[in-house]
């Protein structure tokens, strides 16, 4: 299959890399010195269970996409319309897109700048971009995916290349406990410059991970959203099994680059004062976040 990744940061290398490695035509579409590093070596796949120099094809542009059957969408949720425009001429009619992003209204968002067909999928997997073209993974890779018109053969296709994958009718369900898993760790994890596993070692940061769940689990339930599985076991859990893994939002603001938290925390923060239902830590840590983005951005 011919296969196009919209945003190739440390998600879409891994998946792209896993796939391309299985024999598929991956072509990656990324930023400048990942794509280069690529061109001439060939994409770094450092998982936990194997390290190989897998070769495929890397772009900047979005044409990139031009004849792939399946798009694989992993651009940051602040640019979900800015690269749905750019992909927009060159798509095929009858392309799947997979939206591998955080937060949970992204195949909305892209649906409605889309004829094509999207597919919300939910992503658990601990990655970060070590290098120019070196992807390092440090755990987990499930996608859990929305029925499409061809999500089960995409999760067979996707499950033989060593990516585990499953088709779920409760997707909204389970992005919002991606989501939970998100507001509790990513702005604690971004403000600390912690990782995981130490982060919650430190005084009352338990307490306030509680806190942060049941916040989110109350503005889901009012929304009318069934939140799948226990998610403060799933909070727990995260730490035991990423002890090392900092937040993406703890890397973008070590990078001085723009965060997602206005559709983490943010999301949340905005439902809960649509929908009656207070979120006191979800704004502060909102907030706190926003602040450290905006003295990044001050001039030296």
């Amino acid at each position: 299959m011919k296969i196009a990744v919209m945003g190739a940061g440390a998600v879409g290398c891994y998946y792209g890399g896993m796939l391309a490695r299985a024999g598929h035509e991956v072509v990656l579409i990324g930023r400048p010195q990942h794509v280069e590093a690529i061109r001439r070596d060939g994409l770094l796949l450092d998982t936990q269970a194997f390290q190989a120099h897998v070769r495929l094809a890397a772009s900047t542009e979005a044409d990139a996409v031009r004849d792939a059957e399946l798009v694989l969408f992993c651009v940051k949720s602040t640019e979900t319309e800015s690269a749905a425009a750019a992909m927009r001429p060159h798509l095929e009619r009858d392309a799947l897109i997979l939206t591998l992003q955080n937060g949970v209204d992204n195949a909305t968002r892209l649906q409605a700048a889309l004829p094509q067909e999207v597919a919300a999928t939910v992503v658990y997997v601990a990655t970060e971009m070590a290098g120019p073209g070196h992807v390092k993974h440090h755990g987990r890779g499930e996608l859990v995916i929305a029925p499409s018109t061809r999500s089960a053969d995409i999760a067979r296709m996707l499950i033989a290349a060593g990516v585990p994958a499953e088709i779920s009718d409760n997707v909204t369900g389970a992005l919002w406990a991606k989501l939970i898993l998100n507001c509790a760790y990513n702005a604690l994890s971004a403000i600390t410059q912690l990782p995981y596993g130490r982060l919650v070692q430190g005084e009352g940061v338990q307490a306030v991970l509680a806190d942060v769940v049941r916040e989110c689990l109350a503005v889901a339930e009012a929304g009318g959203v069934t939140v799948p599985g226990d998610p403060w076991a799933a909070v727990r859990r995260i730490a035991e099994t990423m002890p090392g893994q900092f937040s993406s939002t703890a890397q973008d603001l070590a990078r001085g680059k723009r965060s997602e938290i206005d559709h983490l925390n943010g999301y949340v923060l905005r439902q809960g004062e649509a929908l009656g239902i207070p979120t006191p830590l979800n704004r502060v840590l909102h907030t706190l976040v926003k602040l450290i983005e905006m003295r990044s951005a001050e001039p030296d």
